[in-house]
This record gives structure tokens, sequence and C-alpha cells, in this order.
């Protein structure tokens, strides 16, 4: 129906398009701009010529981790050993 049903209260108007102008040109692709978790969810691409045909996409969105935090422990002496840790959140 070359429309994007955004849900209630999704906030996607402004970050979903159809990745080509016109999608009955056998491309019903879209594009989500500016992923965030709350985008989590189930999608559904439904298209429809002479039958309708649906299929349903599972998106999970995870937060973007914090930056290590690296250390090392032992010994910096040519030959020994040292263990190297990092840490994140």
């Amino acid at each position: 129906d070359h429309h994007v049903d955004y849900g209630s209260g999704s906030g996607l108007q402004d970050r979903v398009a159809f990745v080509q102008s016109d999608p009955s040109q056998y491309d019903a692709s879209i594009r989500l701009a500016n992923v965030q978790e709350s985008d989590t969810g189930t999608y559904q691409c439904r298209v429809k010529k002479n039958t309708i045909a649906v299929h349903e996409v599972i998106v999970t969105v995870q937060e973007k981790p914090a930056p290590p935090q690296c250390w090392f422990e032992g010994e910096l002496v040519e030959g020994s050993s040292v263990l190297l840790r990092c840490y994140s959140r």
C-alpha cells in the first residue's frame, strides 16, 4: 500500500523510510536510521500484489559498550609472562 505503519508511540516516523522511492518496483525494503535500544522488537513486512505475503523479522538493538578499562598484571621483563586484563560494562 506504499506506506509504513509505525505503530503507536514508537518514535519511528522520522527515522524509517523505503530504500527505493517506489516500493511497487519489487523492493519494499526499509531503512531504519539512528537505531535505539527502544527499536528492539518484531518488524513485519507485508507485501500485496495479487496475494498477500507476510514476513516477520526480530530486531534486537544492543547498547554500545562503554570504552574498556585495560591494565596488565605481572612484571614487564623480556621473557616473563604478563596478564592483560580488560573490562567493559
